[in-house]
């Protein structure tokens, strides 16, 4: 279900109208040449960026293999890198996810984790709130043992404006299940990723 499909409807022009009036709003004007299509092209990216929107990313995962050979161990996927944009100043947050979570009897493909994390990237978005929707996304959809979430970003929103501090990156975790309650499982998954001891 999209989560807006109770907003009401925005149509392409009055989404490039908008863009002019910010286009003004920032000093410039939106008639001359160079910018004569940048509405048009901000409602595009926009579309691009945005596309989370209109998929549910529980979907993803529905789709699963039982014969694992009674397969039990930690299933991670590292280094997933995405795109998403801060929800107080709609600048862009790029960073790199890892994701692992103990199957019990059902695993799913592992691009299908990719795209969980991207449907949830691409929406207007807080690194806390990413990081924890994507892990209860896992946990409540395929039920594993346990599911364990790690991001890594760095928010345009703190380097190109306000403090403008670069090279400075955020890490967020959500532990669920076994990760939560076995140290060891939690310290596995944390060297699989390069994180165990607090250095990458």
């Amino acid at each position: 279900m999209s989560d807006h499909a109770n907003q009401p409807d925005v149509t392409r022009e009055q989404a490039e109208e908008a863009v002019r009036t910010l286009l003004r709003w920032a000093g410039d004007d939106p008639a001359r040449e160079g910018l004569i299509d940048t509405p048009k092209r901000v409602a595009k990216a926009y579309r691009d960026w945005f596309s989370g929107y209109e998929s549910d990313p529980a979907e993803f995962l529905l789709r699963t293999f039982e014969e694992v050979g009674g397969y039990d161990q930690m299933v991670v996927l590292r280094d997933i890198q995405f795109e998403s944009h801060c929800e107080h100043h709609l600048a862009p947050i790029i960073g790199r996810a890892h994701v692992g979570y103990m199957p019990t009897n059902r695993v799913v493909g592992i691009s299908k984790l990719a795209r969980v994390v991207d449907g949830f990237a691409r929406r207007l978005q807080v690194q806390e709130k990413l990081t924890a929707q994507i892990a209860h996304c896992i946990q409540e959809t395929l039920q594993p043992a346990g599911v364990a979430v790690v991001i890594d970003a760095s928010h345009e929103c703190m380097t190109t404006r306000g403090v403008h501090k670069r090279g400075v990156s955020m890490v967020t975790s959500q532990m669920l299940g076994s990760f939560r309650d076995d140290a060891r499982t939690r310290m596995e998954f944390l060297q699989f990723i390069g994180l165990q001891g607090g250095h990458h």
